[in-house]
C-alpha cells in the first residue's frame, strides 16, 4: 500500500469508529423535570405518545415527551387526539 492511501484508509478507520460513539440525550428540556402523568391527562393524550417519559416543562407549562425514532430522538409536545396540546395553564 502507498503511503497517502494508508493515510486515507487510517482516517476512515477512525472516522468509523467515531459512529459507535453513543449520542446523548437531547438538551434543552427548558428545564422539565419527569412526572407521573395523572389520570386525567392519559385519558385525553392521544395514543402512541410515550406517556412514561413526559414531563413538565416550566417555561410553558406544557407536557412534552421524549419519541424514540428510528433515526433521531426528539422532544415533542403531549397532545389530545384531536391535536391539541396538553398544559397545565392557560397558554399566554
Amino acid at each position: 500500500m502507498t503511503r497517502p492511501l494508508k493515510f486515507l484508509a487510517g482516517s476512515l478507520i477512525l472516522v468509523g469508529l467515531a459512529a459507535c460513539e453513543p449520542v446523548p440525550a437531547p438538551q434543552g428540556t427548558g428545564g422539565a423535570a419527569a412526572v407521573t402523568v395523572p389520570e386525567s391527562v392519559s385519558s385525553i393524550a392521544a395514543p402512541f405518545q410515550d406517556l412514561t417519559s413526559a414531563r413538565v416543562r416550566s417555561d410553558d407549562g406544557c407536557y412534552w415527551y421524549t419519541h424514540r425514532g428510528p433515526v433521531e430522538t426528539t422532544e415533542l409536545p403531549l397532545r389530545t387526539a384531536e391535536g391539541n396540546p396538553i398544559c397545565t395553564r392557560p397558554a399566554s
